[in-house]
């Protein structure tokens, strides 16, 4: 269980803080540090691209496979967080970016966690609902046998009751961040 769910989860988040800071380190040295703030505009637009998936959810728009946006969103939110964790370097100058930084890791992490527990959870109910088959068991009498599992595995579905509101708040802090630079020129 360690291997398949949870590894993933610390590897794809280790994996973007740690190539961050790479990546900082690298326009730093090369005093490149404008690149970084420009990965700013660019970070943020290509998270923005990434909620294409939430519009197709909710049937906004009409084309495009759920299970591929959903696909697309994962990858292109990670690479758009990459980018905003090397504008946001390591400075200690604003309270606002740092809440901003805060917020992103937490949601990244709540998406990384839904995404690998729905999956465990799928994979379980699957797994147990065979099993039931294999012991003679008709299927309508499996289905009422793992009756509460189901319903635990719909509850995991919801995570996104959870999601939904931190990256709101993401949301809500990035704007603030983007008007207090234009306000204050810097």
């Amino acid at each position: 269980m360690l291997v398949k769910y949870v590894f993933p989860f610390f590897q794809w988040y280790a994996l973007m803080i740690l190539l961050a800071i790479a990546i900082d380190y690298f326009l730093h040295r090369y005093d490149l540090v404008s690149i970084g703030r420009n990965l700013g505009f660019a970070g943020t637009a290509i998270i923005a691209i990434s909620f294409i998936y939430s519009l197709r959810k909710r049937k906004i728009i009409k084309s495009g496979s759920p299970k591929h946006l959903l696909a697309f969103h994962e990858y292109i939110a990670w690479i758009g967080s990459v980018m905003l964790l090397v504008h946001a370097g390591i400075h200690f100058n604003a309270i606002l970016p740092w809440l901003a930084i805060l917020m992103l890791l937490i949601t990244v992490a709540s998406g990384l966690v839904g995404k690998f527990l729905l999956k465990k959870s799928n994979e379980t109910l699957k797994n147990k609902m065979q099993e039931l088959i294999k012991s003679g068991l008709s299927k309508e009498d499996a289905d009422k046998e793992l009756f509460f599992d189901s319903i635990t595995v719909d509850l995991m579905k919801k995570w996104r009751v959870v999601h939904l509101p931190i990256t709101f708040i993401l949301g809500l802090l990035s704007l603030m961040h983007i008007i207090t630079i234009i306000m204050f020129g810097k």
